[in-house]
């Protein structure tokens, strides 16, 4: 009995473009505002607004939404928190503190915790449904 062997092209497909799209999402919803914002008391805020954030997590959302609706979880994780991690790492490398690589590993194992838990669900209702 010979074996089948499973197409991965596919997934690695979904990896990749997820990858580039979130990226670019992060372009679109975040990579245009760069600067603090000085509030009257002399305090700091931004560079990202929340409507921003929230902007980028419902695109996301819908990205790993698709992905995992059609079983390609793998794409669906590895492939945001990739994109994600590189846009930040891109975004924010001038900071000349070095503690980017903080906000940059925090971005890295949130997105991949946070996906992981979103696809597991998807495919549970998915399954269920």
């Amino acid at each position: 009995m010979q074996q089948r062997r499973p197409n991965l092209v596919p997934e690695l497909l979904a990896i990749l473009v997820l990858a580039v799209l979130t990226s670019t999402m992060w372009a679109a919803w975040l990579g245009w505002d760069q600067h603090r914002d000085v509030q009257p008391d002399g305090s700091t805020t931004g560079p990202y607004e929340a409507w921003q954030v929230i902007g980028l997590v419902l695109t996301l959302l819908a990205a790993v939404y698709w992905a995992a609706s059609r079983r390609y979880f793998a794409g669906a994780v590895l492939g945001v928190t990739v994109g994600l991690t590189v846009a930040a790492y891109y975004d924010w490398s001038d900071d000349s503190s070095g503690l980017f690589m903080v906000g940059v590993g925090m971005v890295m194992v949130g997105s991949l915790v946070m996906t992981a838990a979103v696809s597991a669900v998807i495919a549970s209702v998915k399954r269920d449904g």
